[in-house]
């Protein structure tokens, strides 16, 4: 079975591939979570978290999840079962990969093989933040699609040990300092602002937003502050007028989501 979490569809388009090549299931987190997020393994059957990531560690909702979820095996011992990692990012994944593990370690699951997939950049709330422009994008999904079949090769035969993340530099300070107070003070739907005048009340974004933080007031959006954001911007770039921001930082920023170039239909 494969679990993943996905905004503007990069890792989604990866956890679908996967799930097409092994013929597991697939469970969309923000769906599971409000469950008990109890699962029973078949005999062999993989065990696949894919995320992207944000701000160096998993999204708040992966962890979240990851601390809830447990499972049946009809093995004895649940390390049996193939546990692998994908994860997505625009550059730098820092210590993703160990925060997972070390929220997977209380269920005795480890993980036996990790892979970070650098995909165009959809992060654009901070001065120096810009998505790619249309050369680097394409080539990153190009490197990406390679990568991904890399990967898929070796969760079909069950390769162990095999760690294909790209870290970056001072890794545990991007995570566990900056990362962290990223995670903490940042994450908020508190900015975002819509203009009336550029808003058609397609409701879009409402459809869009994967944990259901968005609805639409007298046609126009308003997100709920519920706790449940995770900014990964999926209703600002899907907007068809660019009338969402967050405050007045991406007035002026590009817009981004998997397949953005091929159709209009969005997700």
């Amino acid at each position: 079975m494969i679990f993943y979490f996905s905004g503007t569809g990069n890792t989604r388009w990866a956890a679908e591939k996967m799930a097409e090549a092994t013929a597991e299931r697939l469970f969309f987190i923000p769906n599971e979570l409000p469950t008990s997020c109890h699962y029973e393994l078949e005999v062999g059957e993989r065990i696949g978290f894919c995320f992207p990531v944000h701000g160096w560690q998993p999204p708040h909702i992966v962890r979240e999840f990851l601390k809830k979820i447990t499972f049946s095996t009809p093995s004895s011992d649940i390390r049996e079962h193939y546990c692998y990692v994908l994860i997505t990012c625009g550059d730098s994944a820092g210590e993703t990969i160990e925060m997972c593990n070390s929220d997977l370690a209380p269920k005795n699951i480890s993980i036996d093989f990790a892979i970070s997939l650098i995909m165009p950049e959809s992060y654009v709330c901070l001065p120096f933040m810009y998505t790619d422009k249309p050369q680097r994008e394409e080539e990153k999904i190009a490197q990406a699609s390679k990568d991904l079949d890399t990967a898929i090769n070796i969760v079909c035969s069950r390769k162990r040990t095999t760690f294909l993340v790209k870290k970056g530099p001072l890794p545990w300070t991007f995570s566990h300092v900056i990362g962290a107070y990223f995670n903490a003070k940042m994450i908020t739907d508190k900015k975002f602002r819509v203009d009336p005048d550029m808003c058609i009340s397609c409701g879009k974004c409402v459809k869009v937003c994967p944990t259901g933080d968005i609805r639409l007031a007298e046609g126009v959006p308003e997100w709920k502050h519920n706790d449940s954001c995770t900014n990964c911007l999926a209703c600002y770039h899907h907007c068809p007028r660019h009338a969402i921001n967050y405050g007045r930082i991406t007035r002026k920023r590009g817009q981004y989501y998997f397949g953005h170039r091929t159709t209009t239909s969005g997700e």
